[in-house]
């Protein structure tokens, strides 16, 4: 079945990347990186400048030529930098408008991604603003203390998040020796216990934070992480006991920093604003208690528009970064100059809004499946009445009675199944059946096209009616929010945006689980669409994009079927070209083998002991033993993926 399913597209009967570019909503979701060139490629600018741009499907033609397979992560550190000193100019831009006499210190909470070249980028593009890093956990802590450069002055800071033992306390103090700006901060009341007796036994002055639970709460899928009920944070009465231990100790000054955290991706800029507001009120009363608070630290949150519709839905935000800085910094000044408070260095640990836009993950179609049946099978001449009541629907569909005449067919299909599981009917005549069935459901999608408005109850058949698009790709490795949360990312094909897309499908992955799949996707009419506009499949290579990819789903893949890692390469832009600059080999099978506890060597010995056996009593072949022997260890040294 071959349906155009798009109307005349303004431009008489020819496509134009125009009209590519308002269907897959490029513009709303990728400037200024994102765009479609004139021969209908997506196009990459790492500094939103044209002058410096790569064609990404002549850039996967290259890889390709390389030897470089898909599925590939493409990471793009130049739009990493550029995130940062788009952020840094923000805040910059706030101080300056609202008279600010505080700073802005930023971090990058490295739980959004913590693979070195992340990490090394944005250390290097951070150091003209003294940006730092925020860790949640001891081995984060050891990449922190190690890549973080020690300074005399300590302006870039060490935020010391999550559970803490002993050993993460010691450390982050003894790290502050070496001249680091570790900051502690205390989320439950027993760690302000375990600090302090860490801190007499080694001499060390701690250098404190509190984190606030904020009556304010957030939004979204991780709206639970403020709140009265939140996982993570002190309420006011718990604060107040820990100034007054310190104040006890005469260690009121250590108390440096006021943190909280509304959750991730806060699409709603009302959200925002509530919880500064609260939290600055909280910031002036802990100063005029005596406590030297010198950092407000207003968590994560910067929403990243994966739908590009700038609405408040999960998917998008309705605000910008300008806008989010502004309202930071504006909240902050009223409450310090109505309590008439020193004004606080601002500190933000926005991992999604930096990271978010440098990864790419392309990958390539296998193959394509659809109903086909358009003609009904012709009519016996003894035909079950059935398949006679079939017939005779399809007959009479038309447009003033396709709704009822569906309704018709799922009723004869399923007395069709009933009388074939009693025995009334042969195997050949629900073979009719059902073609008889699909018949009717191809005539009936062909009228569907046609009108303005399709009736809820006809939404299964379209989406029965969809192409599906087998991928080469594990979504539970390479996308796991997407298959956890029903996180939706901007999916497109990276070529052909000069020709129509005529058919609508949902794309499948290698793995055999049924739940590895994408069938959602972003759309600015509403807050997700079922299906995604695609070319039909010829005998060259088909190309789609992930995009909006470079945070948490680069470190939280999982390994279902032993699909491994793809193959990674970073691309840096230089003069008026760009280099591959660094490339990371995607998992081999013997690598995921010995993941598992599975010895490659002891495997190969038990299948040679296995064709030696099949040899002697005569079921294999000296010659598919050779070949089989070869492609047993030949296999083990191969991509986990598909290789074409």
């Amino acid at each position: 079945m071959d349906v155009s399913f798009f109307s005349s597209s303004g431009h008489g009967n020819r496509w134009t990347v125009a009209d590519s570019a308002k269907l897959y909503q490029i513009s709303g979701w990728g400037e200024p990186y994102f765009s479609i060139n004139g021969q209908g490629h997506v196009q990459v600018s790492p500094t939103g400048a044209s002058a410096q741009s790569v064609d990404l499907f002549e850039l996967v033609t290259s890889l390709k030529a390389q030897g470089i397979q898909m599925p590939c992560l493409i990471r793009f550190p130049d739009i990493l930098r550029d995130r940062l000193v788009r952020l840094n100019e923000c805040f910059a831009t706030a101080i300056a408008r609202y008279g600010y006499q505080g700073n802005y210190r930023g971090v990058y909470p490295i739980k959004c991604n913590q693979h070195r070249p992340i990490v090394e980028a944005l250390l290097d593009a951070g150091k003209p603003y003294d940006f730092g890093l925020e860790v949640g956990s001891k081995p984060e802590l050891m990449i922190g203390i190690a890549m973080l450069e020690p300074s005399s002055n300590g302006e870039a800071l060490l935020i010391c998040n999550g559970y803490k033992d002993r050993e993460y306390i010691e450390t982050a103090l003894l790290a502050t020796q070496l001249g680091h700006r570790a900051i502690i901060v205390i989320e439950q009341p027993k760690e302000l216990t375990q600090t302090l007796t860490a801190s007499h036994q080694l001499g060390i002055k701690p250098n404190l934070g509190m984190r606030a639970k904020l009556s304010s709460q957030g939004i979204g899928r991780w709206g639970s992480s403020s709140g009265d009920r939140a996982k993570f944070g002190l309420t006011v009465p718990q604060m107040l006991e820990i100034v007054e231990t310190l104040r006890e100790e005469d260690l009121l000054d250590c108390l440096q920093l006021l943190h909280y955290h509304s959750g991730s991706q806060l699409s709603s800029i009302g959200v925002v604003k509530a919880a500064i507001r609260e939290a600055s009120q909280i910031y002036a009363e802990l100063v005029l208690l005596g406590a030297k608070v010198k950092y407000l630290d207003v968590g994560g949150g910067l929403a990243v528009d994966y739908s590009g519709s700038k609405n408040n839905v999960p998917a998008s935000k309705n605000y910008n970064m300008q806008n989010y800085a502004n309202d930071i910094v504006a909240t902050v000044q009223d409450a310090c100059l109505e309590k008439n408070v020193p004004a606080p260095t601002l500190v933000s640990e926005s991992g999604r809004a930096i990271a978010s836009h440098q990864g790419v993950l392309i990958f390539d179609i296998l193959n394509s499946s659809e109903v086909t049946a358009t003609v009904p099978p012709l009519p016996a001449q003894r035909e079950p009445l059935v398949l006679r009541s079939l017939r005779e629907t399809y007959a009479t569909i038309s447009p003033d009675n396709y709704q009822e005449t569906y309704h018709d067919a799922v009723q004869f299909k399923e007395e069709a199944i009933s009388l074939f599981n009693l025995g009334y009917l042969s195997l050949g005549d629900r073979a009719n059946a059902e073609q008889l069935y699909w018949s009717c459901c191809a005539k009936i999608f062909n009228i569907m096209q046609t009108v303005s408005s399709i009736p809820e109850d006809l939404q299964e058949l379209r989406q029965n009616m969809a192409t599906i698009y087998y991928a080469n790709l594990s979504i539970f490795q390479s996308v796991p929010d997407s298959w956890a949360i029903n996180q939706l990312f901007p999916i497109m094909p990276i070529h052909r945006l000069d020709q129509e897309p005529t058919k609508r499908g949902v794309i499948a992955d290698l793995t055999c689980d049924s739940d590895g799949r994408f069938n959602q996707f972003i759309d600015t009419k509403k807050e997700a669409k079922n299906l995604l506009e695609l070319h039909s499949l010829t005998a060259e290579p088909y190309y789609l994009g992930v995009f909006l990819m470079g945070a948490y789903q680069d470190i939280m893949g999982n390994f279902h079927n032993l699909f491994g890692r793809t193959n990674i390469v970073h691309l840096h832009f230089s003069g008026d070209g760009y280099t591959l600059d660094e490339g990371i080999q995607g998992n081999s099978i013997e690598q995921m083998l010995t993941q598992v506890q599975y010895a490659p060597s002891e495997l190969v010995t038990k299948i040679q002991k296995h064709i030696d056996s099949g040899c002697l009593q005569g079921n294999i072949s000296p010659e598919q033993a050779r070949l089989l022997m070869s492609h047993y260890k030949g296999n083990l040294g191969h991509y986990t993926y598909l290789e074409r």
